[in-house]
């Protein structure tokens, strides 16, 4: 019998129940590009084949499986049934037995009835990209938060997959004759047990979002202005994040090294303060669960100030990365096109050599000033410096300096003005301050009225 949960619902597969002792082989299923055919949304038709299939094996060492082949199976055509060919899944069968397989992960996005197919032809467990990623995250979340929204998510895949109906478990309704007969089934009430969870864990999730509202007006209140990083999933972004901020955040060559929200202060050049974010990295097809139940932490993306974008220049496919987080980034409301507050990052300069730098240097000096992109080395520190500048000039591009004067005595005024603005000089002279502060647009109208500022002329 299928294991059951404390409240009743369908035990759920957690990344702990998948054998990381086992044999795993991962399919690459890729349609080819016919002649004339236009990408569809949302892939990334220019991601090379033997990338792709690096990057799924990736994910599966990622939670600690032991990879033993990867199979690249290019498709002209979806098969309903199975996705790949009858002669490829028998070609495939023949794989798992020669190497006792006990779980092939296919790196596409299968339907329950493709999935239960697979199973049965090759007499093992199939996991698909999503279900892969979510096993990723289950394990990744530490925070409660974090948890919630990969319960989510898991819950609203898992949904789709109760294909098994047992009849010997049927509850009977009242009535008589053709009025009686069977009554909710088993596979009915694990709907019905599962969407009373997921009620429960969006009313949570509710709660979470309301909660980081009232951090963030909290953060608006006092002078710190948010930079928030994105970028594709080992980008080096957690990297960057401690050297910014002297932190201690995990960060390792892996794939999702992290996933829980980070929030630190960095200092600016002429200091200045900032709040810093690091969130949960993007990839190419991302399970739009995720997208979803992971609205509640990225919407730290959407109320940041400047985003920075970290790429990592030394992999093969830094451009199709790039499409990957610019597509999520458009999902999440946010169009890389139009918004002039994403300061690019080219990372990894120090993996490169002199030609491969020297050809970058001179793509980022054509690149026009309202999409800037500088090259840093989160490893080594190169360039962290005038990322930091960077960082306080776009931030001083949103706000206006005013210069006033104001009385010595008026100690409230004074101490208002350091709590809601940046004071970049403050001089005394007989009894009144000689004052230059940057404020916002929402605080700019308050200081121009009450203490008199002039806008400074650039």
């Amino acid at each position: 019998m299928e294991p059951r949960n404390r409240e009743g619902a369908p035990g759920l597969q957690r990344p702990d129940d998948v054998k990381t002792t086992g044999l795993v082989i991962v399919v690459g299923p890729y349609l080819r590009a016919r002649r004339g055919d236009d990408a569809q949304p949302g892939q990334s038709d220019m991601r090379d084949f033997e990338a792709r299939i690096d990057e799924a094996a990736g994910l599966a060492r990622a939670i600690d499986l032991t990879v033993t082949d990867s199979i690249l199976a290019p498709i002209a055509q979806i098969r309903p049934a199975t996705y790949l060919g009858k002669g490829k899944v028998d070609e495939i069968a023949g794989v798992i037995a020669a190497q006792g397989a006990e779980l092939v992960v296919m790196d596409c996005a299968l339907s329950p009835i493709q999935q239960r197919n697979l199973e049965k032809a090759w007499s093992t467990k199939v996991l698909d990209r999503t279900g892969l990623i979510l096993e990723i995250f289950g394990r990744r979340a530490k925070t409660k938060e974090g948890a919630l929204q990969v319960e989510l998510a898991h819950l609203n895949y898992q949904r789709s997959r109760l294909v098994r109906s047992w009849t010997h478990l049927e509850r009977q309704r009242g009535g008589f004759g053709f009025m009686g007969g069977p009554g909710e089934t088993q596979i009915e009430a694990d709907r019905r047990l599962i969407g009373d969870r997921i009620t429960r864990l969006e009313t949570e999730l509710k709660k979470v979002q309301a909660t980081r509202r009232l951090h963030r007006a909290g953060r608006q209140r006092v002078p710190y202005r948010v930079v928030a990083l994105v970028g594709y999933t080992n980008a080096g972004k957690s990297t960057l994040f401690n050297r910014l901020t002297r932190a201690d955040v995990q960060a390792a060559d892996m794939l999702f090294a992290t996933l829980d929200p980070t929030l630190r202060a960095i200092s600016l050049p002429h200091g200045g303060k900032a709040m810093l974010s690091d969130t949960v990295g993007f990839i190419s097809n991302l399970p739009t669960q995720l997208v979803a139940a992971f609205r509640a932490t990225l919407e730290e993306v959407l109320e940041a100030d400047v985003i920075l974008h970290v790429r990592d220049m030394s992999h093969e496919d830094a451009e199709a990365q790039q499409h990957d987080v610019e597509l999520v980034l458009s999902q999440l409301g946010i169009d890389p096109e139009a918004t002039d507050s994403i300061i690019e990052i080219w990372n990894k300069i120090d993996r490169l050599d002199e030609a491969a730098r020297e050809n970058l240097v001179n793509i980022a000096a054509r690149r026009p000033p309202e999409r800037p992109c500088l090259l840093v080395s989160a490893e080594t520190g190169e360039g962290v410096e005038a990322l930091l500048q960077a960082i306080e000039d776009r931030l001083a591009a949103a706000r206006t300096t005013l210069d006033l004067t104001i009385d010595a005595a008026d100690g409230a005024g004074i101490s208002w003005l350091h709590r809601n603005a940046e004071v970049l000089s403050k001089e005394l002279h007989e009894g009144h301050y000689d004052m230059t502060v940057r404020v916002d647009a929402t605080k700019r109208d308050i200081v121009v009225e009450r203490y008199h500022g002039v806008p400074r002329v650039a």
